[in-house]
Formats: structure tokens, sequence, C-alpha cells
């Protein structure tokens, strides 16, 4: 399996990037980013590129993909819903548009968040929910995971430094947050395991997933 993934420098990516490459069926993981990510591995291709609104020429270094995991996401704080969509909806866009004449039928995984809804009043929820819709048009095979709380693991921590504080302050009540809300609570690891056993499902199951679905998926 040949693996493109965008945000491999985040906190979600930084998971997945290692659930990536510790699994044996993957032979190759593309990483997409601004920067290069901290880990190196023979089976680890960065391509630096830095401009997510038009990711035609980064594609032009893949020859073959199975599946596409979007990690890429930026706090909502301080932005207009215009900035935020620019980036949750047309990162994500683009690299479906980017991607859709190499494979209609690869695998898809969006990272959306717990409470995304059109009807929302929060802004980043129905930004969320307009990256999701138009996602889930494409003839991938598409899959929205939307975590609750998320534990980085592999020594990833946030780079903003009120996420880092928020992070700090609550890691600790994980394993009790785990046994009273299991479905609301995940790690980004779960999230790596998840991915990589729905791109073997081949367009099956149920399309949007929750912390407990992929705490279950991980599992497996």
């Amino acid at each position: 399996m040949n693996v493109v993934l965008l945000g491999a420098t985040g906190l979600v990516g930084h998971g997945v990037l290692h659930e990536c490459l510790r699994d044996h069926a993957v032979k190759r993981v593309t990483a997409i980013c601004r920067r290069p990510p901290e880990i190196t591995h023979p089976k680890l291709e960065v391509v630096l590129h830095d401009d997510f609104a038009d990711l035609e020429p980064a594609t032009a270094h893949l020859d073959q993909v199975d599946a596409c995991f979007f990690c890429v996401g930026v706090p909502s704080a301080g932005l207009g819903e215009a900035e935020y969509a620019a980036v949750t909806v047309g990162y994500a866009v683009a690299a479906a548009d980017a991607l859709l004449p190499l494979d209609n039928e690869l695998t898809y995984v969006y990272v959306s968040g717990a409470s995304a809804s059109r009807d929302s009043r929060l802004m980043w929820a129905r930004v969320k929910a307009r990256a999701e819709d138009a996602l889930l048009a494409y003839p991938f095979h598409t899959y929205v995971f939307r975590p609750g709380y998320i534990k980085p693991m592999y020594g990833a921590r946030p780079r903003e430094r009120a996420a880092r504080m928020i992070h700090a302050a609550t890691s600790w009540l994980y394993p009790l947050l785990k046994r009273v809300l299991p479905d609301r609570t995940t790690s980004t690891g779960a999230i790596g395991q998840a991915m990589l056993a729905v791109s073997r499902m081949d367009g099956t199951g149920p399309r949007t997933l929750t912390s407990g679905d992929i705490n279950r998926l991980a599992r497996k």
C-alpha cells in the first residue's frame, strides 16, 4: 500500500505517520509538507511544497496512490470564517482535485471534529461539515473521522502555546476520560491505525466514524 499523508508535522499527522511506518503492509509513505518531519525512515518520502491550495505540482512525484490521509488543521481561534475555510475546506478539496486523475477509487480519510454539523452555532463545526460534504461527493472511498478528545502519542506536542497549555493541563485526565467517555476520546496512534484499517475496506462500512468507531477499528 502506498500512502499520501498531508499534515505529517502536525499533532494528529505525527501519530498517523508513525503508525504508517510501523505497518508492514505500507510500502511507501509520501509526506507532502512545508517542512520535513523530524522522523526519517526508508519508507518515508518527503515532498516539500508551500502552496497547499494547489497541490498538482506535488503530485507529479506520485506514480501510484492507494490512500490519502488528510491531517492538516489550524485552530479556529482568532480566524474569520473565510480564513478558516480556506485551510479546512480549500486545502482538503485541493488535495482531492490533485489526486483524482491518479486514482478515483483511492481511500481518502479526512480528520474532522466530533461536533461537525451544518447547523451548528460554532463556526468551526459548520466549516468542518462543509469540508465533509465536499469530499463525500468525490468518487473516492471517502471516510470522515470525527474524533473528540485526542491524546498525542510518540512525543508529539501542539505547536501553539495555548494548545500546549490545554494538553499539559488535561493529559493526566486521559485514562479517566477513556474509561468514562470511551466514545469521546481517542489517540493519534488509534487514528492512524483506524485509517489503515478503513483503507483495506474498499469503501464498505460507515463513512463517518466517531472516536468509539476509531478505537474499535484500531483494536482490530
